[in-house]
């Protein structure tokens, strides 16, 4: 969101605050930080979380890490800001803005047919109408999440991009959002092809190693190699079990394969905020934001319903729109973890929550922050009222 788009009141009281010094801001961050943690401990008890951390962030600094619980049900190492978790679909925000860098080196084009690098690709229909920004933008046209039963079930790759032959258009490619994890990362071949190198290679050598992100990890060896990291854990006759590390997911990588800790996802968010304008470029950043399909299912999410106004799927990202808030952000679901991250241009805030259970608690974590964040703007804007 445009800052000449909000309120008067609310303009002068943002320029009123970016000119009070880094000290009142550090200042009111702390203190933001300082009321989420007091509440982010007590719902933690009462919801029983096995282990959690967050971090918020701004584009200056991560204002605060916090961590809670443990590792495994053995509760004898707890989590910390280094302990690994899977970050299941918050991985395709990392594979969109990978594109994206490529786009703007020019090696790469939003709509490039993707049978232009892929010429095996098949659906049922004319597959050239499918382009590069359809794949990481969830507009195909095809059927929604399409042959993530096959994922699940342990069928190689290679036999569910046999079977996308199969499918028809439900609609024009970007008319309509359809979510996807196995076409979402026909990304993968696309950009190994252009940068002759392999996926992971590109995301460690792009990404992750100039943001320093030094735990951040493709893969389920790398995640299994990392001797801190959160086991997942799921609920089985009313207490939290530990169960194994599925590999499924990790075979449509740039979807669901991405491993980090909250100290690294600080990193991530603070680059989205334009901290890191030589890696992630204030173009990427506008571009993998910009709201292109709507997604009118978010609108009825737990916790989110009270909130949201509108919704739509960017490049990789969603884009929530509250009332005359925008936030950017994107979950994570993936046997035994959940992960959310979302951010505020205007607002200069960030909050990434990483949990090692599967749970809809993860919900109120996230929206009671930027509940917190925008009741501090309003009370602002109601006291600079005449």
């Amino acid at each position: 969101m445009r800052l000449t788009s909000l309120r008067p009141a609310l303009v002068i009281v943002l320029l009123a605050l970016s000119s009070t010094g880094a000290a009142e801001v550090t200042q009111g961050q702390d203190s933001l930080a300082d009321e989420y943690e007091s509440w982010f401990r007590q719902q933690v008890y009462n919801e029983e979380i096995l282990g959690v951390a967050f971090a918020l962030v701004s584009r200056e600094n991560i204002i605060r890490i916090g961590t809670a619980g443990y590792t495994d049900t053995t509760r004898t190492r707890a989590i910390n800001a280094d302990t690994a978790f899977r970050l299941a679909s918050v991985s395709k925000t990392f594979a969109a803005e990978l594109a994206a860098q490529l786009v703007q080196d020019g090696s790469l084009a939003w709509d490039d047919p993707v049978t232009e690098y892929l010429p095996a690709f098949r659906i049922k229909g004319d597959a050239s109408q499918i382009h590069v920004r359809h794949l990481l933008g969830q507009s195909t046209g095809l059927i929604e999440h399409a042959y993530d039963n096959l994922l699940e079930e342990g069928v190689a790759v290679e036999e569910i991009q046999r079977r996308l032959a199969e499918l028809p258009f439900i609609c024009k490619p970007g008319e309509c959002y359809s979510y996807q994890n196995s076409i979402f990362s026909l990304i993968q071949p696309v950009v190994e092809k252009v940068a002759a190198n392999t996926y992971a290679n590109l995301v460690d050598q792009r990404i992750f190693k100039p943001l320093n992100m030094y735990t951040a990890s493709v893969g389920y060896e790398a995640f299994m190699a990392n001797g801190n990291r959160a086991e997942p854990h799921v609920m089985s006759k009313g207490r939290w079990t530990t169960v194994p590390v599925l590999p499924n997911y990790y075979r449509v990588a740039p979807a669901a394969g991405v491993n980090a800790s909250v100290q690294d996802m600080g990193k991530w968010l603070m680059a989205q905020l334009g901290a890191n304008p030589d890696v992630i470029s204030p173009e990427i950043l506008s571009t993998v934001a910009e709201p292109r399909v709507r997604t009118p299912g978010d609108l009825y999410r737990k916790e989110w319903d009270r909130m949201l106004t509108d919704a739509h799927y960017g490049l990789g990202w969603r884009v929530y729109q509250l009332g005359e808030e925008r936030i950017v952000y994107h979950s994570g679901w993936v046997s035994g973890y959940r992960a959310d991250v979302a951010w505020s241009p205007t607002r200069n805030l960030g909050i990434v929550v990483l949990m090692n259970i599967e749970g809809s608690s993860i919900n109120a974590l996230t929206t009671h922050f930027w509940q917190l964040a925008f009741a501090r703007t309003q009370s602002l804007v109601a006291s600079a009222s005449p």
